[in-house]
């Protein structure tokens, strides 16, 4: 049974009324108040539903999704919850387009939202590129009135509307924080393997992987960053030949995807003994690798959630109504070979 608004209001110790307010985004409400609002909302895990209302007033919403098209399981597993919001479009009173890119290409991008300013659909969601012609772009796309919400890796200081994703520094600092304790904090190297430093995603978590290792592990030493571009075979590749350069490797944390490269390398590898891994994203093959003992910890963002979380907010923006930061906040799951579900 799905939670209402009584049900707020009773957790949260306050009338109907009140939480009408903090849902509409309306004035009169203290903000100890409406912190305890927003926590019931969180809590209970309710989602308004606009549908009805846009039912009733007949407005159907035109959303495009523009996803990189690369070969890599999260981003694939991006792709089939987008289409799924795709089938459910008619009843969600929503047509939704997803447009394919070449990944790690600010240009190809850029083309694509700029032909959406001719079309100037409702709103608009994409997997951001942090580069100037990116950020130029979409400042022309808010001056035209088009909502919108980056996906994954953020855009911040543009005039995105809204980010959908984890906070990818909390995130890298969760890896670093796992890495020295799974170390014991000894004299150890760690090789990183990321996708490119073109996405803020990795350049985050990257710079709290290294502040964590920092300032709790000292005797952690980083080696530079190999940027696998996301591709399983490249990743394999550049991972077997860091292996093979430095047997000394006592850790490996892959921040970005290519992670079947990476496991295929790891399986591959000749050794005293295997790296500790911390991995991005619960896909079959990391599920895998983690119950075989290849993986040892994976850091997961709910990509469903995120698309969920994208369309709402681009309807909530069409409509010109508040967003509910409590129920957009993107979690940071951590998975062991114990807590698999």
């Amino acid at each position: 049974m799905k939670p209402t608004v009584h049900d707020i209001a009773k957790i949260a110790g306050v009338s109907l009324a009140t939480v009408d307010r903090v849902l509409n985004g309306r004035p009169g409400v203290r903000s100890v108040t409406r912190g305890k609002v927003e926590d019931a909302i969180t809590s209970l895990g309710y989602v308004r539903d606009l549908a009805a209302a846009n039912l009733a007033k007949s407005r159907t919403y035109s959303f495009v999704f523009i996803l990189p098209a690369n070969d890599n399981s999260f981003m694939i597993g991006l792709h089939e919850e987008v289409r799924g919001a795709v089938v459910r479009s008619s009843a969600e009173r929503t047509v939704i387009r997803i447009i394919d890119v070449p990944p790690f290409d600010p240009g190809a991008l850029v083309a694509v939202l700029e032909t959406l300013l001719a079309e100037r659909p409702a709103g608009v969601a994409f997997v951001a590129i942090d580069a100037p012609e990116v950020r130029a772009v979409a400042r022309r796309l808010t001056e035209a009135g088009i909502p919108i919400v980056t996906l994954v890796s953020d855009l911040p200081d543009s005039s995105r509307d809204h980010y959908a994703g984890i906070d990818n520094i909390a995130a890298g600092r969760t890896a670093g924080s796992l890495m020295g304790r799974f170390l014991s904090g000894r004299e150890s190297t760690v090789a990183v393997l990321a996708g490119s430093m073109l996405v803020r995603d990795h350049r985050e978590r990257l710079e709290g992987f290294s502040t964590a290792i920092a300032q709790a592990y000292p005797n952690v030493h980083i080696l530079p960053v190999l940027e696998g571009r996301d591709d399983p075979g490249l990743s394999e590749t550049m991972v077997a030949e860091a292996l093979r350069r430095n047997a000394d490797i006592a850790g490996i944390y892959s921040l970005g995807a290519g992670n079947r490269g990476l496991i295929r390398a790891l399986q591959k590898a000749h050794g005293p003994r295997r790296p500790l891994v911390i991995a991005h994203e619960l896909t079959a093959s990391t599920r895998a690798a983690l119950s075989d003992g290849v993986i040892d910890a994976v850091l997961n963002q709910d990509a469903g959630h995120e698309v969920r979380s994208a369309i709402r907010v681009l309807k909530a923006k069409a409509d010109g109504l508040p967003v509910l930061a409590a129920q957009e906040r993107i979690r940071i799951d951590i998975f062991l070979k114990d807590n698999l579900p």
